[in-house]
């Protein structure tokens, strides 16, 4: 793909993305709520997942005062887990020590556990910690997906699909998506 091939599927992206506009305000009032109420944001992802799992969570802390954790950033832990339970276990076992009532979680993956390869099917950590916050009384999950997605657009309360098959530019998309979720936060409803 060449420079202005890439530039007009970002433009593409952005144009398509309007249309999930009507789910993008519900997470903001789901967020404005879990402000109000005092309770927190868990956030996960995989690989550059992570990074806008950690990014988001900043951003809600620091633009939206929300309390907001990423629970891909305690590395001894994560890989503590890792090592005695396994990797599909990783989230679940964190968000069981952590969440309350009335906590909400948010989960990024590029296929949403849509694909496989030699190491296995794909986020099933993520997969499984959405399904653990789902089987809690009013327990709220909100996906960041891209591809088709995957099984995060059929199990997310809230998922916000990315139409594009390329990970870096769902994985761009994301990180826009975040900025625009705390940025409205930060300024009310005034973007």
């Amino acid at each position: 793909m060449d420079i202005i091939d890439y530039f007009d599927n970002c433009k593409k992206i952005a144009e398509d993305l309007k249309h999930q506009n009507i789910i993008i305000s519900k997470i903001i009032k789901v967020l404005k709520s879990v402000k109000e109420s005092g309770n927190q944001v868990f956030l996960i992802g995989n690989g550059g997942s992570a990074s806008n799992a950690t990014h988001m969570a900043a951003d809600l802390f620091k633009m939206a005062g929300i309390k907001a954790i990423s629970l891909a950033d305690n590395i001894p832990l994560f890989s503590a887990y890792i090592n005695d339970d396994g990797w599909e276990d990783v989230y679940y076992m964190e968000l069981s020590r952590l969440v309350k009532k009335g906590d909400v979680l948010i989960a990024f993956s590029v296929h949403g556990g849509s694909g496989r390869d030699k190491a296995g099917e794909w986020s099933q950590n993520i997969l499984r910690a959405i399904d653990y916050i789902n089987n809690l009384q009013d327990g709220v999950t909100i996906g960041f997906s891209g591809f088709d997605g995957g099984a995060m657009k059929r199990i997310c309360k809230y998922c916000v699909i990315v139409p594009a098959i390329s990970t870096p530019l769902v994985e761009s998309f994301h990180s826009v998506l975040a900025h625009l979720i705390a940025f409205s936060l930060q300024e009310g409803d005034r973007i």
